[in-house]
C-alpha cells in the first residue's frame, strides 16, 4: 500500500497552484517512471537559507526577509501571532542529500523528504535572527494570510534510513553564515 507523506493540502484553496503544482510534477514523474520503465528519484525540499538566497516581498521566504530587515533595523514583520511553526535547513546539508539521492540506487523510486526535523516557532525565529544580526527592530504582527499553514516540519525517516543522511549544521551556525554574507553583500 502507497503511503502518502505529504498532508494538509486544500486542492482550491489560495495556496492550491502551489501545493497542486509540487504533486502534479510528482505525479508526472512517477507517471513517467512508470510508463517508460525508468528509475526516478523525488526529492523534496523545505526551507532552505543560506549566502545567495533571494530576498524581498516577492520571494516570500522568512529567513532571508528577516535578516534584511533586521540588519536595516527595520520592523520584523511577523503575520498571524508568530506561533506557526516551520523547519530549516542550511544550503550545504540540503545540497549534500540531494547527492546522496542522485549516488543511492536503494533511492530509485523513493520520494525523500530533505529538510531539517527540528521546528520553530516564527517568533523564535524572528528572535534569534534579531540577536545574531545585533539588531534594534521591533517585531511586529499582521494578519496570517489564508491557508497559511499552522505547521510544518518534514519527516525524514526515508533520509535517515536509505540515505544515511540527515542535517548536521544548526540553525544557528547556518543563520550566522547567511548573515554574514548579507552584510558582505549588501
Amino acid at each position: 500500500m502507497f503511503k502518502v507523506s505529504y498532508k494538509n493540502a486544500y486542492p482550491v484553496g489560495p495556496r492550491s497552484c502551489y501545493d497542486e503544482s509540487k504533486r502534479a510534477g510528482e505525479a508526472f514523474i512517477k507517471a513517467y517512471e512508470l510508463q517508460h520503465k525508468m528509475r526516478t528519484k523525488i526529492v523534496r525540499i523545505f526551507n532552505t537559507s543560506g549566502p545567495r538566497i533571494r530576498y524581498g516581498p516577492a520571494f516570500g521566504r522568512v529567513v532571508p526577509n528577516f535578516i534584511y530587515q533586521a540588519l536595516h533595523d527595520e520592523d520584523l514583520t511577523i503575520f498571524g501571532d508568530g506561533s506557526q511553526t516551520r523547519s530549516f535547513i542550511y544550503v550545504i546539508d540540503e545540497i549534500e542529500g540531494i547527492l546522496k539521492i542522485v549516488h543511492t540506487d536503494e533511492a530509485n523510486g523513493e520520494v525523500i523528504n530533505l529538510g531539517s526535523n527540528k521546528e520553530y516557532t516564527i517568533l523564535e525565529l524572528a528572535r534569534i535572527i534579531k540577536e545574531l544580526a545585533n539588531s534594534n527592530s521591533k517585531i511586529v504582527f499582521k494578519p496570517l494570510p489564508i491557508d497559511d499553514p499552522l505547521y510544518r516540519c518534514p519527516v525524514i525517516t526515508k533520509a535517515k534510513k536509505i540515505l544515511n543522511w540527515e542535517p548536521t549544521t544548526t540553525l544557528e551556525e547556518g543563520l550566522e553564515k547567511t548573515i554574514a554574507w548579507f552584510k558582505e553583500h549588501e
